[in-house]
């Protein structure tokens, strides 16, 4: 049995055991994984955290828990305190690059030694947005990286992960944080991740402006940001672009003229 349909197994066994028809939420503990998989008689995972983070960011629920989510809405895993977590009923909200998007040609200035050593698909990512100024671009603030894979705990949260963190500053003298999540081709960017960075900013940064940011390759060339603001209805997609990475003369003059008109 391989990893995927074991994991698939234990979180259906663990919802059902909770599960009361009409429920909108189901909580649930890690320490439920080992007796889920005991009386599965399944291989216990290694790591037991990998089996909840492969649900929220990788991974589909398995149909039959899917089939229990209200009509329009989608099951999500929430944490809800340290080693807690709970799944939530949420309007369905994909965050997925908008195939029909135009894009802007940035010239490339990733350090080719950086380009060459990377080691994954993330790092690589915010290789990529550090050295080419994207977070910069895509705000219209002026960026500095403060911390990348920025740990904390919050209060009825637990320990949260968020890949960079940058701090700004506009014309106006304003003040932002925009933390970063950086996702390869085959990762999904969940609005969990993205609530999270919220609940931490408002927690570390309260009188700077919070606007969490996901970034995502489409190829290796070309990267698409989003942007997303709070609103009465929770975290709201407010902006997307996509910028692809090329070297200087491939920045034509017609490319130039394009933004210009658009700029104006």
């Amino acid at each position: 049995m391989n990893a995927k349909n074991r994991y698939s197994q234990i979180i259906e066994h663990i919802f059902f055991a909770h599960y009361k028809e009409g429920d909108r939420e189901v909580r649930f503990e890690r320490e439920e994984i080992t007796a889920a998989a005991k009386k599965l008689k399944v291989a216990l995972p290694k790591n037991l955290g990998d089996l909840v983070y492969s649900f929220r960011y990788r991974a589909a629920l398995p149909l039959s828990v899917q089939a229990k989510a209200p009509g329009g809405e989608s099951w999500i895993i929430r944490p809800a305190g340290r080693a807690r977590y709970v799944f939530v009923a949420t309007p369905e909200r994909p965050v997925v690059p908008n195939g029909l998007m135009g894009e802007t040609k940035v010239p490339d200035a990733t350090p080719g030694i950086i380009a060459m050593y990377a080691l994954s698909d993330e790092q690589a990512l915010l290789a990529k947005l550090r050295y080419n100024r994207l977070i910069d671009i895509f705000t219209g603030v002026a960026c500095y990286s403060l911390q990348n894979h920025l740990r904390t705990a919050l209060p009825d949260v637990g320990q949260v992960e968020t890949d960079e963190v940058y701090v700004g500053v506009d014309k106006r003298g304003a003040q932002y944080v925009f933390p970063v999540q950086a996702k390869g081709g085959k990762d999904r960017i969940s609005i969990v991740q993205l609530e999270q960075d919220q609940a931490m900013c408002r927690a570390k940064f309260p009188s700077l402006i919070c606007h969490p940011i996901a970034a995502q390759f489409m190829d290796e060339s070309l990267i698409a940001l989003f942007a997303f603001e709070d609103s009465p209805k929770g975290l709201v997609f407010s902006s997307e672009k996509h910028y692809r990475l090329v070297p200087p003369e491939q920045v034509t003059v017609e490319d130039l003229k394009e933004y210009r008109e658009k700029a104006d």
